[in-house]
């Protein structure tokens, strides 16, 4: 799971860079943008405003399922639609970003998209 939880080397992050403000974006269009962010090696991730596209609410996206950061554009790419993240596991409170089992659950989640289990 830790792979879920790093950016990858890649994916144009740099150790320390602040993607607050950035606009994420979907395969299939923007979902928000980068509240806050957690650097803690193992534990990367974003928290994103989705405004009122998602009732308001705030969704945690791991770091490794980032493809893509555009400093310039200030753009974050993820591969994922949007009903992809609508249907995440929800994210209701900053504990969460330490408790591992809801972290395993949102970290089990979008490698599932990455890997579907065949029928």
């Amino acid at each position: 799971m830790s792979g879920m939880w790093m950016y990858a080397q890649d994916s144009g992050y740099t150790s320390g860079q602040s993607l607050a403000g950035f606009t994420v974006e979907a395969a299939d269009g923007a979902i928000g943008h980068v509240d806050r962010q957690q650097d803690q090696p193992g534990m990367q991730h974003l928290v994103v405003d989705t405004g009122i596209w998602v009732f308001g609410k705030s969704i945690l996206i791991p770091a490794g399922t980032v493809t893509r950061i555009d400093t310039e554009a200030q753009t974050v790419t993820v591969p994922v639609t949007q009903e992809e993240i609508k249907a995440a596991p929800r994210f209701t409170t900053d504990s969460e970003t330490a408790d591992h089992d809801y972290l395993s659950t949102v970290g089990d989640y979008y490698v599932s998209l990455r890997h579907p289990l065949a029928p």
